[in-house]
């Protein structure tokens, strides 16, 4: 499963969980250090706004303003215009020049996946959504991840060191753990 299957199947989901969040929810901290929800999503808004542009190759357009609107109407615009720009023409050769070092876009948008499935994880762990993507893209995110992450990215900001997810964890939450997240324990557990 390459990136953009990844994003064709992760990017509803999420724009599924934001849109059913409750103002009252927005300002409550996440398990993303330093983020509330509202921060997560703008967060995410403001990548996809500026990596859109470099997946089409269009370098003046990452400059350009954000979707405006309510933060669930700029995150449901913001994650379709990322969707329709991985997949356009040439986007996954492209050269992405990315936080940590340009790549291809095939291996970026692998990236992106990874980030939208642990955010995804921190917002709906939050206001208490459900949130059970499929095991085979988890699994393949996973497998990418633990390519992806070397010691010197987690500075505590990007990446928190490993921690370890409680007995009985499910594979997303292992992957949380490994990035850096306290998954907590499971109730009965």
């Amino acid at each position: 499963m390459n990136g953009v299957d990844q994003l064709d199947q992760l990017l509803p989901t999420l724009q599924a969980v934001v849109a059913q969040i409750t103002p009252d929810q927005l300002d409550q901290p996440t398990p993303c250090a330093n983020f509330t929800v509202a921060g997560v999503l703008e967060h995410m808004i403001g990548g996809a706004s500026a990596f859109a542009p470099a997946f089409r190759g269009d370098v003046a357009a990452a400059t350009a303003a954000p979707p405006t609107g309510t933060v669930q109407q700029r995150f449901r615009t913001a994650m379709t215009e990322l969707l329709e720009a991985v997949h356009s023409p040439g986007a996954q050769e492209r050269v992405i020049p990315a936080p940590f070092g340009e790549m291809p876009g095939s291996v970026f948008a692998r990236y992106v996946a990874f980030d939208g499935l642990i955010h995804g994880w921190d917002v709906t762990t939050t206001v208490g959504q459900p949130y059970e993507p499929a095991d085979a893209l988890v699994a393949e995110v996973d497998a990418f991840a633990r390519d992806l992450l070397k010691p010197q990215m987690r500075d505590g900001d990007t990446f928190a060191a490993e921690t370890e997810a409680p007995a009985g964890s499910s594979r997303l939450e292992r992957l949380v753990a490994f990035s850096g997240r306290q998954v907590p324990a499971r109730s009965g557990a």
